[in-house]
């Protein structure tokens, strides 16, 4: 297990720009397949993107493909999430999710073993 530090939310306009981090701890977060999850109010927690290994793939929510990317830098311990041309309905409490493995499951919160404690995404129209 790792422990997840999210930063990078707050106000924006609907159109713009913010880039969210999620540092890991320990030597092994590398090996970890990072997902991204978001939870607006009144809503269950929903699936945005996850990465796997540096080299490996990439998956995104059909809500977010073309908007949002995510990428990770091992040197650094974070994985990132860039989010384009953000909407009202992207705002949202933003967590990310670590497993150490998830198979084709990266969809599923429930495969993930750590946590971060969520960063505040506010998109105003």
């Amino acid at each position: 297990q790792v422990n997840l530090v999210e930063s990078g939310g707050g106000l924006v306009q609907a159109g713009g720009s913010l880039r969210l981090s999620c540092v890991g701890s320990g030597n092994t977060f590398y090996t970890y397949t990072v997902a991204w999850f978001r939870r607006a109010p009144g809503t269950e927690r929903e699936f945005v993107s996850a990465v796997y290994i540096s080299g490996g793939s990439s998956y995104y929510a059909d809500s977010v493909k073309g908007r949002f990317t995510t990428s990770r830098d091992d040197a650094k311990n974070t994985v990132y999430l860039h989010m384009n041309s953000l909407k009202p309905d992207d705002t949202a409490v933003y967590y990310c999710a670590a497993a150490p493995y998830t198979a084709d499951a990266y969809y599923n919160s429930e495969v993930y073993t750590s946590w971060g404690q969520g960063t505040q995404v506010t998109v105003s129209s």
